[in-house]
C-alpha cells in the first residue's frame, strides 16, 4: 500500500500536479505503518539511540493533579480516535512537555501514555546520541528520528534541557545551538502517530522556541499533603498489620516530599519489618523511620543534620514605636 501511494505521488509530481501530490504525501505521512515495517526496524541504525521497553504503568495507577490527568486523557482519546480527526482534516496532538521537580512522576506518566495507547516506550539514550565531533550529534539525531517514524510509539526525552537549551545562552557553544535548531526541525516533521514526551526539571533552561513545539505543557509539582496521603494509604492497605497512624498524619510529618521519596520511605518500612521477623511491629518500625526521616539531609541543606545544626540566632526585637511607618524590605 505504501509503495503504491509513493508511486502515485511521484507520478503526480512528474505531471506537475504538485497540490495533489502534496495532499497524497500528507495523507501517507499521517497513516501509521503496518507490521511489515516492524521487521525492518530491528536492523535500523537509529535503534542504538533508544532503550525500548514495554509499558506496564497505567494512568489509573498514577496520582496526578486534575489538570495533568484531564490533559493526558484528552491526548489518549485523540490518539485512539485519530481516524475521526483525520477525516475532518485534523491531527491528534502528540507532543507533551512535562516540567517539575525530580521524583514526581514524569517518567511514569510517559510510560502510562504508552500503555494507554498500546505502543512501545522508546527512551532516548543521551550517552549514545551526543557526539564529540562537529555535526556528529545532528547525524545521530537524524538516524534516531528516521527510526522512530517507522512505527507508532512514545518517544521519551528525559532531562530534555540537555539537548533543548536556550540558544541565546552565551556560555553555550555554536554546536549546541545547531543541535537545538535541528532538533526543533525534526520535532516539527514527526507524524502524529509518534507521541513525543519531553521531561525537564529545569524548564527555565529550555529554548523559547521549544515551548511552542509542544501542544500540551503539563506541570508535575510536589504532591500536596492529601496526594501524599493517598499514596501512603495504598501501602497501608497492603501491609499485614495496622500502621498505628493515619496516612494523613504520616504525610504531615514527612512534609514536602516527592512521590519517589514517599515510595522509598514506605518500601523501607516494609523491608525493615520483614527482616525483624516478628520482633517489631509495623507501628514501631514506622515510628523509628519517621524519626530518621526528620534527620535526613536535603539537597538544599548545608550538610548538617537538623538535629545537630546550631539553632538560628534570635533577632533582637525592635521597638514598635521606632519601627512605625518604616517600610520593611522584601525578602
Amino acid at each position: 500500500m505504501t509503495t503504491t501511494v509513493e508511486a502515485l505521488v511521484a507520478d503526480e509530481r512528474a505531471k506537475s500536479h504538485h497540490i495533489l501530490a502534496d495532499k497524497l504525501h500528507r495523507a501517507l505521512a499521517s497513516v501509521p505503518v503496518t507490521a511489515s515495517s516492524e521487521l525492518r526496524r530491528s536492523g535500523a541504525p537509529g535503534r542504538d539511540f533508544v532503550i525500548e521497553s514495554e509499558p506496564r504503568v497505567s494512568l489509573d495507577n498514577l496520582i496526578l493533579t486534575l489538570p495533568a490527568e484531564y490533559l493526558t486523557r484528552q491526548l489518549v482519546e485523540e490518539q485512539h480516535r485519530a481516524d475521526l480527526l483525520r477525516a475532518q482534516g485534523m491531527q491528534p496532538r502528540h507532543r507533551i512537555l512535562l516540567s517539575g521537580p525530580p521524583g514526581n512522576g514524569k517518567t511514569s506518566l510517559a510510560e502510562a501514555v504508552a500503555e494507554a495507547i498500546a505502543v512501545p516506550l522508546l527512551t532516548v539514550r543521551y550517552d549514545a546520541l551526543v557526539g564529540a565531533y562537529l555535526g556528529e550529534t545532528n547525524a545521530r539525531l537524524a538516524r534516531l528520528f528516521e527510526y522512530v517514524r517507522s512505527t507508532p510509539c512514545v518517544l521519551f526525552f528525559d532531562e530534555f534541557d540537555a539537548v533543548g537549551k536556550e540558544r541565546g545562552d552565551i556560555h553555550e557553544t555554536g554546536e549546541i545551538k545547531r543541535v537545538v535548531s535541528f532538533l526543533l526541525m525534526q520535532l516539527d516533521q514527526l507524524p502524529s502517530y509518534v507521541v513525543v514526551v519531553a521531561a525537564t526539571n529545569h524548564a527555565e533552561l529550555l529554548d523559547r522556541a521549544v515551548w511552542r513545539r509542544f501542544q500540551l505543557r503539563i506541570d508535575m509539582p510536589l504532591p500536596t499533603r492529601d496526594s501524599a496521603a493517598v499514596l501512603i494509604e495504598r501501602f497501608f492497605e497492603a501491609w499485614p498489620e495496622p500502621a498505628g497512624m493515619t496516612s494523613t498524619a504520616v504525610a504531615t510529618q514527612m512534609g514536602a516530599s516527592s512521590f519517589a521519596d514517599i515510595f522509598e520511605f514506605c518500601q523501607n518500612i516494609r523491608r525493615r519489618h520483614i527482616l525483624a521477623q516478628g520482633a517489631e511491629t509495623l507501628k514501631s518500625v514506622l515510628a523509628q523511620e519517621l524519626h530518621l526521616w526528620k534527620t535526613r539531609i536535603r539537597p538544599e541543606s548545608d550538610g548538617t543534620s537538623p538535629e545537630t545544626a546550631a539553632p538560628a540566632p534570635r533577632r533582637p526585637r525592635s521597638d514598635p514605636k521606632k519601627s512605625r511607618g518604616r517600610v520593611r524590605p522584601v525578602a
